[in-house]
C-alpha cells in the first residue's frame, strides 16, 4: 500500500531509529527482568519462574532471528 504524505514523514532514518529504539527497548527490559529475578533469588530467596520465562523467551527470539537472518541474508 502506497500512502502518498506518508513518504515525505517516514523516511529511512526514521525506520532505522525506529529499528534502534525497540532493540535498545528489549534489551532494557531483559536486563531489568534479570536483574529483579536476580534480587528474588539472592536477597528473598524465592526463584521466579514468570521472569526467568520473559528472559528466555527474549533470549530465545532474539537467537532465533539471528539465525534466520544469517541463513536467509
Amino acid at each position: 500500500m502506497n500512502v502518498p504524505f506518508l513518504n515525505r514523514v517516514i523516511d529511512e532514518r526514521f525506520l532505522a531509529h525506529r529499528l534502534r529504539s525497540t532493540s535498545i527497548g528489549g534489551l532494557c527490559g531483559a536486563l531489568v527482568a534479570a536483574a529483579l529475578l536476580l534480587y528474588r533469588y539472592y536477597v528473598q530467596h524465592v526463584w521466579s519462574w514468570d521472569l526467568f520465562a520473559v528472559i528466555a523467551t527474549i533470549a530465545g527470539v532474539k537467537l532465533l532471528i539471528m539465525a534466520w537472518y544469517f541463513f536467509t541474508e
